[in-house]
């Protein structure tokens, strides 16, 4: 597991039960006829032991998916329409990213040795997710974050909808290129402009946000790749349907986050994925929605 993603949890929690379901509906989906296309990479830069490669041809099939995660205020109207409590809420705490907290509860918040620089916060979930006394008020279009696969998939049952396959997800997040290293191209910031939500500065000491954005951005910031999806590469990791291999207990993320650097976790290109346990979240974990046609 990277530093960009945080340990698993692992810990078990309840089931799922989400009362009450919407009938399929892909309105305001962007609809992808399906094709095959190369998927993986052989890039130097990758990591072998992530599986990303070999390239490989594969065939997906049409499908509809969501051009942006799933925001703050999506989110919202589900809880209110079913009181559903999320595993981060269940557990009592979930992953935050230190830099984000005030120093008394940084102090008091327990760390992973490898991964110091996030801290397990009591009380922090997706309506508070820097802990007590934070709010999305002013975030109700960013990703909605500290989200499990386990709520993923119980936001998807009720909205009608299920998350991407592994497959669907690269195929739509290329937007048509063949072996581009971003959904864009091969340049991170062509023409200088930047593209995507990532780290910029020395992790985890200084981001000095050149991209815009220091945490979360709207998921709606920067250009959308050709088939019209915002932000599959940083921001937020996007869980997907499929377990990450034979022998795994972990499901697929993909797109990197806000947390990815160059100097550690490039998984900002479009072939990188790596996992966690589906009751595992944190501060930098989202998803968006996929639909059968």
């Amino acid at each position: 597991m990277s530093g960009c993603c945080p340990p698993s949890r692992s810990g078990g929690g309840s089931a799922v039960s989400v009362p009450g379901g919407k009938a399929a509906d892909t309105s305001g989906m962007v609809v992808l006829r399906g094709g095959t296309f190369r998927m993986g990479t052989d890039d130097p830069d990758g990591f072998p032991d992530d599986h990303e490669g070999p390239v490989r041809e594969v065939t997906v099939g049409p499908f509809a998916v969501d051009p942006y995660a799933v925001t703050n205020a999506r989110f919202a109207e589900f809880v209110d329409a079913t009181g559903y409590a999320t595993d981060a809420e269940s557990f009592g705490w979930t992953y935050v990213f230190a830099r984000f907290l005030p120093g008394s509860l940084r102090g008091a918040s327990p760390r992973p040795r490898q991964t110091p620089w996030w801290c397990g916060v009591s009380g922090a979930y997706w309506r508070a997710p820097e802990g007590p006394g934070s709010a999305v008020d002013d975030r109700w279009d960013h990703p909605v974050v500290h989200i499990s696969w386990r709520d993923a998939s119980a936001y998807c049952a009720w909205a009608g909808r299920r998350l991407p396959t592994e497959t669907e997800w690269e195929y739509a997040a290329r937007g048509g290129l063949d072996q581009a290293r971003y959904p864009w191209g091969d340049e991170l910031t062509p023409g200088g402009r930047h593209r995507c939500n990532i780290w910029q500065g020395r992790f985890p000491v200084r981001d000095d946000a050149s991209d815009g954005y220091s945490g979360t951005a709207p998921v709606d910031a920067y250009e959308p790749n050709g088939f019209g999806l915002y932000n599959v590469s940083g921001n937020v990791w996007e869980w997907c349907a499929d377990w990450f291999d034979a022998r795994s207990e972990g499901r697929v993320m993909r797109g990197g986050s806000y947390l990815c650097h160059d100097s550690y976790c490039n998984r900002y290109r479009v072939a990188a994925r790596t996992s966690n346990s589906p009751d595992s979240s944190s501060g930098n974990l989202g998803f968006r929605c996929a639909a059968d046609l």
